[in-house]
């Protein structure tokens, strides 16, 4: 009889433990949905009336104080493309040759542990880095190119990273399967790993993408300009950017209050910008998945 009050007593301790861990996790989660639908609708409710076609498709004029960002939104486009030319098929393509090809040892775990390091890395030193290799050793200059190619040092780490991960997730038995029926190390990397990865590594890189999009420090050394109305000819020109244009309007403005309105709708397209180009990347993954599997 006492043995079955204690299994009982523990039996309800257990499940009073769990019953507040799991409320501890909701009020964790429903803590951060709150405050970022809190930022949204923050966002939102001030930068919805600039919104225009106007807003969207003129140059910044008077200092900034009216007109639009088109020039920021295209100078945006282009360096997160740039970054994703460099940094995603090099990053898959380091992240195949770490999981599926070099052999096990204190070489590559030296390597993945600086690969990780450096996924740490304050954006800023990227951005000094940037400026000495790009700008002053390749002689590409304050531009689109050097911004684009700092950016994709900053993503290749997180990149190389993610990809690794999803590499590891598909079961050794669908190597050992293809290897078995006379596959070649490729041909078994190709038709049995890759498509069940892919997914997880193009997340990685979304990922990646979405925060390069976003940074301020390293593309304000390397080529962004603080007022530039009109879009780049060529990678090797100066570019305006929608992260640091929004930095400037809400902290360095001349006129911060008459530009308030306009910072807000800047973030606002920002945050957009981003969404689609998550969106955008959700549709591709799926398509390719459903491709690669049948």
């Amino acid at each position: 009889m006492t043995r079955s009050v204690k299994k009982v007593s523990e039996w309800r301790g257990s499940q009073l433990a769990e019953f507040i861990g799991f409320f501890m996790l909701r009020i964790a989660v429903y803590s951060v949905l709150f405050i970022l639908l809190y930022f949204f609708y923050d966002i939102s409710s001030q930068g919805y009336k600039v919104i225009s076609w106007e807003f969207l498709s003129q140059a910044p004029r008077r200092g900034m104080t009216e007109g639009g960002i088109f020039p920021a939104i295209v100078g945006t486009f282009l360096v997160t493309l740039i970054t994703a030319i460099f940094a995603v098929p090099l990053g898959m393509a380091a992240a195949i040759y770490l999981n599926e090809y070099a052999r096990a040892g204190r070489l590559t775990r030296l390597i993945r542990l600086s690969i990780r390091n450096l996924a740490g890395v304050p954006s800023i030193v990227y951005g000094l880095f940037g400026v000495i290799l790009f700008v002053n050793i390749m002689k590409f200059g304050t531009s689109v190119l050097s911004a684009g190619l700092t950016l994709g040092l900053l993503t290749l780490p997180w990149t190389i990273t993610a990809s690794e991960e999803a590499l590891k997730s598909v079961p050794d038995a669908y190597r050992e399967g293809a290897l078995a029926l006379g596959a070649t190390r490729w041909q078994m990397i190709r038709t049995n790993v890759l498509p069940y990865a892919i997914p997880g590594m193009l997340t990685g890189a979304v990922l990646g993408l979405a925060r390069a999009a976003g940074e301020t420090a390293p593309i304000m050394f390397t080529g962004a300009a603080f007022y530039l109305p009109y879009i780049p000819q060529s990678l090797k020109d100066q570019f305006m950017a929608l992260p640091y244009h929004l930095y400037i309007m809400a902290t360095q403005h001349h006129a911060i209050d008459r530009a308030r309105e306009l910072a807000y709708g800047t973030a606002l397209v920002l945050i957009a910008f981003i969404i689609l180009f998550n969106l955008g990347a959700i549709l591709i993954r799926s398509r390719l998945r459903k491709k690669w599997r049948h």
